[in-house]
């Protein structure tokens, strides 16, 4: 279903996101961050916050490493100031894509079983989907992020994966 290329590619498309979206968001100041802007999770730093909280609690079930050390809903106010955040974001990212290049093929086969605090149960799911699911997871709240971003009237960058640029 998916291979070290797939999760290398997308490792580097969510890294770029990230970099473009951070850049963006400097324009704003920390109120407009937090202003609650009625989307899911209220504001872009919410929203922010939990999607680097996601990514840290997939990346630690897939690399083995340190997990969040708060729930999501501490998550969500994790790192209060933009220039926390941002450096969170960037060790994830990093963390994501070295994993990404560490994989073998062979690594994501069979079952990965890990205990959701979402529905209170153990799990268990292909490695292919989870793995999945941690890209997707990116994708949909980066747009749930650009979408605030246009509401707040900045100009986004390009978001599709053609146009990312190739690897130095």
């Amino acid at each position: 279903m998916i291979d070290r290329g797939y999760c290398v590619t997308m490792a580097r498309y969510n890294a770029w996101q990230n970099t473009q979206m951070t850049d963006t968001l400097k324009a704003l100041d920390e109120k407009a961050l937090h202003q609650d802007r009625g989307a899911f999770f209220g504001s872009i730093m919410a929203t922010l916050n939990h999607l680097v909280w996601g990514d840290h609690l997939w990346i630690s079930r897939f690399d083995g490493g340190d997990r969040p050390a708060v729930g999501p809903k501490e998550g969500l106010v994790q790192h209060p100031t933009f220039a926390s955040w941002s450096a969170a974001r960037f060790k994830t990212d990093g963390r994501i894509l070295q994993w990404a290049q560490m994989l073998n093929n062979i690594d994501l086969k069979g079952d990965l079983t890990w205990f959701s605090g979402a529905v209170g149960k153990e799990l268990t799911k292909p490695k292919e989907i989870c793995v999945m699911q941690l890209f997707n997871h990116q994708t949909h709240h980066r747009g749930q992020i650009h979408a605030m971003m246009t509401a707040a009237g900045l100009k986004t960058s390009d978001t599709d994966l053609p146009f990312m640029p190739e690897p130095e």
